[in-house]
Order: structure tokens, then sequence, then C-alpha cells
């Protein structure tokens, strides 16, 4: 594409009348251009891409988007926002591959990650070719790609909504984040279906208050748009039983469509029945009562199922079939996901690492646990602080044996993080033990026939992150090795 075409669409008043090129791709990592490449500077909280546009045009780019004038010998485009400006020049490089797909974006605090793979469930099971993008990757079709964020920025987002246009994706799946609404990643992006699940405490450090953080998961709804199109409509999936969704259904000219289970829903689960293998419930929607049997438990599991049924019951899929597709889920990675060394007690691996998943988790495993329940539970450094005593309170109040050890620290002291955790529980018992391992190894020792050991917080993930080192660390893994050692003692 050229250049002058392709700066008509960041407005009229783009008059730019330099050398016109042609483009070949655009890039804002100066390590990946090539001959005939857009360089687009971005100010990152590190790095500055201005520093890297001399570099990027010895490469080969052809031109360069930037912020401020530079002395460059290839054309330079000043903008006010190259970051609110890249979200436009992506969408029209890959053709505005979003329409071209059916679109489902999932926000909230808790349960993205189990939704977002519910509903690509449902969708593969009724033979669509699906792609997914989200917190553990990116998936299109069969393969799988890993990633640096939840939510990608626009011009790796547009580019992998090309590369699914290209192989025949028919429906996408992506987990939406409160960050990436607010730094404009997903403009321009042209979802078909947005499914709100929650909102209770995290990212704190980043929003700095609720109010914050509730307005920017609200932009998913705002900017879902606000025309009615019968060939391709615009639906909300809103959670009945969090009062937030009665501002996003304000702030939304998409259809609504309500799931819940305290209040009266579209979509709700009424006569509940858990139980160690499954849960049963009556689902009441606008075809009548059907009956569902799933193979996960707890109550966030019912608001997750529920979810995912409403959004692909809006895309137009038979209700009958995506409750067959539900029931046969057996689980996500490292959501509530049991470990089996042929230990006589449980073992559970769930990510949970904000107070109101915590909490659902451990209200769950005292549903069926039978004697004590272990929780070896810590808190991410460089992040929320304030949620840090809270995770402990809740740690003390429903388990019996709560063990405080690190998560991910980063640069922080791990000592300093498990100071913050233990302000909430003044008075209270528990064991603190920093190195995970260790605390793992430590709860699988004590543990007898019949205790529950929940593991929480880093859920699917295979590494820890200590100062700038990352290193391989799975607490899957990780509890299968201390299951070993203690039968061979």
């Amino acid at each position: 594409m050229r250049l002058h075409k392709l700066l008509n669409f960041l407005g009229s008043f783009m008059d730019f009348k330099g050398e016109n090129p042609d483009i070949t791709s655009i890039e804002n990592d100066n390590r990946n251009v090539k001959q005939g490449s857009l360089f687009i500077c971005i100010k990152g909280y590190t790095v500055d891409g201005h520093d890297f546009a001399q570099s990027a045009v010895e490469k080969g780019a052809v031109a360069v988007l930037a912020e401020r004038e530079l002395n460059l010998k290839v054309p330079v485009i000043v903008v006010k926002d190259t970051i609110r400006s890249m979200a436009i020049l992506a969408d029209a490089f890959y053709e505005q591959p979003s329409h071209k797909l059916h679109l489902i974006g999932i926000t909230g605090t808790n349960g993205k990650t189990t939704t977002s793979h519910l509903i690509e469930k449902i969708f593969a099971d009724a033979g669509q070719k699906t792609g997914l993008i989200g917190t553990m990757y990116t998936k299109i079709a069969d393969t799988k790609y890993d990633v640096k964020n939840t939510t990608p920025e626009s011009l790796t987002l547009q580019k992998t909504f090309k590369q699914m246009v290209d192989e025949k994706v028919e429906t996408t799946v992506m987990e939406v984040s409160s960050h990436a609404l607010v730094h404009g990643r997903v403009h321009g992006t042209d979802y078909d279906v947005a499914v709100f699940t929650n909102l209770s405490q995290d990212h704190l450090d980043y929003h700095k208050t609720m109010e914050e953080y509730k307005k920017a998961k609200g932009l998913l709804f705002s900017q879902l748009g606000n025309s009615f199109n019968l060939s391709k409509p615009k639906y909300a999936v809103l959670n009945a039983d969090d009062s937030t969704s009665k501002e996003y259904e304000r702030s939304t000219a998409a259809i609504p469509f309500t799931y819940g289970i305290d209040h009266p829903a579209d979509l709700q689960a009424k006569n509940i029945q858990m139980s160690a293998g499954g849960t049963s419930f009556d689902l009441i929607s606008p075809l009548g009562i059907h009956k569902v049997q799933i193979q996960l438990i707890g109550k966030f599991s019912i608001y997750n199922v529920l979810a995912s049924i409403g959004a692909a019951f809006v895309s137009g899929l038979p209700l009958e079939d995506i409750i067959a597709s539900i029931e046969s889920v057996k689980g996500v990675s490292g959501r509530f996901e049991p470990v089996d060394g042929g230990q006589d007690f449980s073992v559970i691996v769930d990510y949970a690492h904000t107070p109101d998943s915590l909490e659902n988790v451990l209200m769950t495993v005292r549903q069926f646990a039978e004697k004590r329940i272990f929780v070896v539970v810590g808190c991410g450094g460089d992040r929320d602080r304030t949620k840090r005593p809270l995770m402990a309170k809740i740690a003390c109040d429903y388990a019996s044996n709560p063990i405080f050890t690190s998560d991910n620290p980063r640069s922080e002291d791990p000592e300093r993080i498990l100071e913050d955790m233990e302000e909430g529980v003044k008075g209270k018992t528990y064991v603190k033990i920093s190195d995970r391992e260790e605390a793992i190894k430590f709860a699988v020792e004590q543990a007898e026939d019949g205790d529950v050991i929940l593991i929480a917080g880093k859920g699917h993930e295979t590494y820890q992150q200590i100062g700038n080192k990352i290193f391989d660390f799975d607490d899957r893994e990780i509890a299968l090795k201390a299951i070993k050692q203690r039968k061979e003692q």
C-alpha cells in the first residue's frame, strides 16, 4: 500500500506532500524492520522508539511515523499520538480483518481465560475453524503461539486477525484486558459480542481506584458500536449478579443479554447440585428449561459456563449443541486443575490471584473437603500492594492451614511482600515459607488422607520471575515431584 493512501486513514487533514513509497510492512520494533517498512516510534515506559528511528532507516524503513520532528533521509510523518495512529494504520494496512471474523471479546476481573476456552470449544465442536487470543497463548485452528500480553498491542493484534482470515478462521474469541482498553490496543477492532464476567479488586497499582478500573472495563461495551445492523448484530452478554452490569448496559447500544444465578436473567442456573465430580443445574433460558450436567465444580464455574452459553446462543448456535459441548469439558489448564500422583489427599492448582478469585476457589474446596484445607498462596511483586493483606486474610478465613510464599516477586524483595500479607492476619495462625517450591513440598509432607491442598496464584504458568531472571517453574510439576519424594521416603 502506498504511504499517501495509508495516511488518508488518519484523517483528511493529513495532507502529506512528501515522497510516496510503497509500504510493505508496519513495524514498531526496529529489530523487525525490513526493506519497505513504515517504522512507528512508540514512547514506552523504559524505551523510546524515537531513539531507534535512524537504526530503522538503516535497516530499510522507507518512512517513519513519530511524535516529533526527526532528521532522517526518509519521510517523517508527525502525529500527536503514535499509539492511536498505529491502531488506525494497522487496521487499514491489514484490510480491516476483524470485520471478516465473528469476534467475541471477554473482559472482567476473573474467569476470562476459562470462559474464552469454553466458547472456543463450543464453536469448534460446531464445526467451525476457530481462533483464540488470551493469557496462555494465541491459537489459530490447532496451532498455538506464545504471547507477551493477555491482549496484544494493536499492530500485533491486527496482524494476527489477518493471519486468521487468511487461514479461513470463522470465529475468534479473545480476552480483553483493562490495560489494553485504556491503551487503545483494540481500537478499530470490530467485536460482535462483548462478554462481562465480573468486577473485583485487581490492578489498582495501575488504575489507582476501583472506579477507574470499572471505567476501563466498560470501554469494551461503550465502543461496541452505535448502530443496529440485522446482518451483523452486536450483543453485550452481562453478569446479572454483578451490579456493574447495569452501568455497562446503559453505556452500550448493543443488545443486552444477561446471565446469572442469584438474580433473574435471560439465562439463569437454578436447583444447583455440586459434588466432587461435577455440578448439575437447571438452565432457565428463552427456549425453556434444560438439565445441564458439567464436569466442573464451584459457583464460579457455573458463571463461566453461563457466560459461554450466552455468547454462543446470541451468536446463533443451537442451544442443545451448546449444552452438549459444555458438558464434555473436563477442565482448563491451571484452572482448578487436579494433580494426581496417586496420593490419598487432593492437590488442586488454580490461577486465583485476586481476593475475589481466591475466596471463590476456597469456598468451592470447602464444599467437598473431608478434613483439612491447606492453601499455598503468595502475591506478585510490582503489582497492587493493597490486595496482599486481603489475600492473606481470605487464606486464613477459609483454610485451616494457610502457607504464605512467593508468587512472581519480580523486582521486589519476597520477604517484603510477605510482610505486606501479614499485615492482614495479625493474631492468626499461618506458616511462612518464602521459597515457593519448599512451601509446596511442606504442604505435601504435612497432608493426610482426606486433606485438600490448594496451590493458588500461578495456575498454568510455567515460570517464576525473580528479579530480572525467569526460571522454569510449574506448580503442577513441583507438586508431583513432592508427592513422588514423599512416596519414596
